[in-house]
């Protein structure tokens, strides 16, 4: 299975934030998995891709050729596609991968959050869509979904389409559990 991860690609991230991107990369390659990322090597992003790598994990990095100047792209990747723009880069992270896990992260992570559960609500896809939040950054937007849905501009069902986890160990069965099951 391979598996997408979102997450921030910023250098200003805490310590704890790197450790669980360098969790889900070991926790990818342990259970035998390959990770999709947006090509990049620096913060998160590049955490969850060395520990991935590390672990022998196949990795996938998609990035647009405008980033590649600024010595981000991970060229260490098993697979790095040079792309033109960001719906292109979207485009082929969504057919490479099985599934998508989203770590904190800023607006592209939002952007590529919400565009993937989206689509898996209008029944564009049915790849498993995980958030995973061990500390409690999404709670704001959780608050912010629950209005939405309370005043009907989300459906209930929509909201339960979005797997919301605490830990490494319920992100990944989240990922890998049957249609059925979720």
């Amino acid at each position: 299975m391979n598996i997408c991860v979102y997450c921030a690609s910023s250098e200003a991230i805490e310590v704890d934030h790197l450790d669980l991107a360098t969790a889900v990369g070991e926790r990818i390659a342990a259970d035998g998995h390959g990770l999709v990322s947006g090509g990049g090597r620096v913060s998160m992003m590049g955490a969850v891709a060395r520990a991935a790598r590390a672990g022998g994990a196949h990795t996938t990095g998609v990035i647009p050729a405008h980033l590649v100047p600024f010595e981000v792209a991970d060229t260490d990747a098993d697979e790095l596609l040079v792309v033109e723009t960001m719906r292109e880069r979207k485009r082929l992270m969504d057919e490479r991968s099985d599934a998508f896990l989203a770590l904190p992260g800023g607006i592209g992570t939002l952007e590529e959050l919400f565009e993937i559960w989206t689509a898996n609500t209008l029944g564009m896809h049915a790849k498993p869509v995980v958030v995973l939040d061990p500390a409690g950054f999404y709670e704001p937007l959780w608050g912010f979904l629950d209005g939405l849905r309370e005043q009907g501009f989300v459906r209930a069902a929509a909201l339960a389409q979005l797997h919301r986890t605490t830990t490494v160990d319920a992100a990944f069965a989240a990922l890998t559990s049957p249609p059925a099951l979720r």
